[in-house]
């Protein structure tokens, strides 16, 4: 119950606006900048936001012009999506990867652009034109003298033909394997986006105890290690496949994880109150494969209602826009 207690107090300080203590103990979480709504805050007023809850890392899901110049000066560390239609165009053309670093990056020398993401949960054919976008940006970055920022891409979970237990996880397509050597050689980290929400919803068996972090039935033992949480689970499945395609020692960044609270099943105030606040709480910590702080990137800042999708797509936000008022307010019960 102290541990849970500890959360509430975490979460209360993320909504209330006194962040800044939060990210002094762990200091690698972020949030997720979500754009598609007709009701949200301007970008100028957004990044103000940020830098008043004392957020020190963002993410955009494509290069926005206002909030990149929102962003110049702020110390606000960034990760920016390639979107996901103009991979294909990066991939297939050098000199479109040089141009869209001068445009997005170059332009915007005040902005710490800390990672590249080329695409988002891509699937299908469009894979393929995932490990040649990287190189040519990555190329294009070490020609404009910008090798600090380093490329990726962010993964769901699906990229795995097995996750349970963790020392199962293991990729199902071969192009990861050739993600995962090109990360290794230029020192970026995997970025994955990791959902227990999305395990319970597909499987009802899962007790959502496990899965929100509170003290449950459910403990899994595996090769030593012990799992009280399906978080921690779902990333040890990420490290064991990165370990079995021999990229062991590239870091894993959780660049999505959060839980809606409405629109569909277990999606409710309560159940992200809960999971949002003990996450916090527990990513100082790590996995027990690979303890010590892991960086996260909580989804999102603001619900979003053009979204597509189930309507819980439109309800992970931690605050409303446009008046920036808290989703939730939070209870100390135990």
């Amino acid at each position: 119950m102290a541990r849970q207690n500890a959360a509430s107090a975490l979460a209360a300080a993320l909504v209330l606006g006194v962040f800044a203590p939060i990210l002094t103990e762990v200091q690698s979480i972020g949030v997720c900048n979500g754009m598609l709504g007709d009701n949200l805050p301007s970008p100028a007023d957004v990044v103000q936001f940020y830098q008043s809850q004392g957020i020190g890392a963002m993410r955009i899901y494509a290069p926005d012009p206002e909030t990149l110049r929102a962003l110049d000066g702020t110390g606000i560390d960034l990760i920016m999506d390639v979107g996901n239609g103009d991979l294909a165009a990066l991939a297939s053309d050098p000199a479109a990867a040089a141009g869209w670093v001068r445009d997005n990056v170059l332009a915007y020398p005040g902005v710490r652009v800390k990672y590249v993401a080329a695409g988002n949960e891509v699937d299908g054919d469009d894979t393929r034109n995932i490990l040649p976008a990287m190189k040519n940006l990555n190329d294009a970055l070490a020609a404009a003298g910008r090798g600090d920022v380093k490329v990726s891409t962010a993964v769901k979970m699906s990229v795995l033909a097995s996750s349970s237990p963790p020392s199962d996880g293991a990729f199902k397509d071969v192009y990861m394997t050739d993600v995962a050597q090109l990360l290794k050689a230029t020192g970026a980290p995997l970025l994955a986006n990791v959902y227990p929400y999305f395990a319970i919803k597909g499987d009802p068996n899962i007790d959502l105890s496990y899965a929100l972090f509170q003290q449950s039935t459910t403990t899994v033992s595996d090769n030593g290690l012990t799992y009280i949480n399906l978080f921690d689970a779902m990333v040890d499945a990420v490290y064991t496949a990165m370990e079995k395609v021999g990229a062991a020692g590239v870091p894993i960044v959780v660049s999505e994880s959060g839980w809606p609270s409405a629109g569909g099943v277990e999606a409710s105030v309560e159940n992200a109150q809960t999971y949002n606040q003990n996450l916090i709480n527990h990513v100082g910590n790590g996995t027990p494969k690979r303890p010590g702080p892991l960086e996260m990137y909580i989804f999102a800042m603001f619900n979003e209602n053009q979204k597509d999708g189930d309507e819980t797509e439109k309800n992970f936000g931690l605050f409303n826009g446009p008046d920036k008022s808290p989703v939730y307010p939070l209870s100390f019960n135990n």
